[in-house]
């Protein structure tokens, strides 16, 4: 049996984190994700579910999507186990938030011109999680 070539290891070691262009990248997309959140008013139902300021949410998605997109584990080396579900009960999500949430990361991937390809993985798996998180009907 032979060996994998050096390019081949290299290809299937490559995670979404890299992909995307790292820790710089991972900060721009979510700076920009929330920033879209003020500036388009498609996105109003989602900007009221964060309260006044999003700076704490700012930095606790940057954390979390390092981990989950197969960097450094920011959010689980502060808080521990990411409990996602757990972690938003205490807020409304239903079809319309959902939603939103995910044309506002798909937004922000399109205009950070991430790799289409790796948008589209990304925006399937946001909305597999993002639907799990609904608690209300609507």
């Amino acid at each position: 049996m032979s060996e994998p070539d050096d390019d081949q290891a290299g290809a299937q070691a490559t995670t979404a984190y890299e992909l995307i262009g790292g820790d710089a990248r991972v900060r721009a997309l979510v700076d920009r994700f929330y920033d879209l959140m003020d500036l388009e008013s498609s996105y109003t139902e989602l900007r009221h579910a964060h309260g006044e300021s999003l700076s704490t949410a700012r930095d606790k998605l940057y954390w979390f999507l390092s981990g989950w997109l197969g960097g450094p584990n920011l959010y689980i080396e502060q808080f521990g186990h990411p409990r996602l579900r757990a972690r938003h009960m205490p807020f409304a999500i239903g079809i319309k938030e959902r939603d939103q949430w995910v044309a506002c990361m798909a937004q922000a991937m399109s205009e950070l011109d991430v790799d289409p390809v790796l948008a589209t993985r990304l925006r399937e798996s946001f909305m597999q999680t993002a639907d799990w998180m609904r608690n209300k009907g609507v």
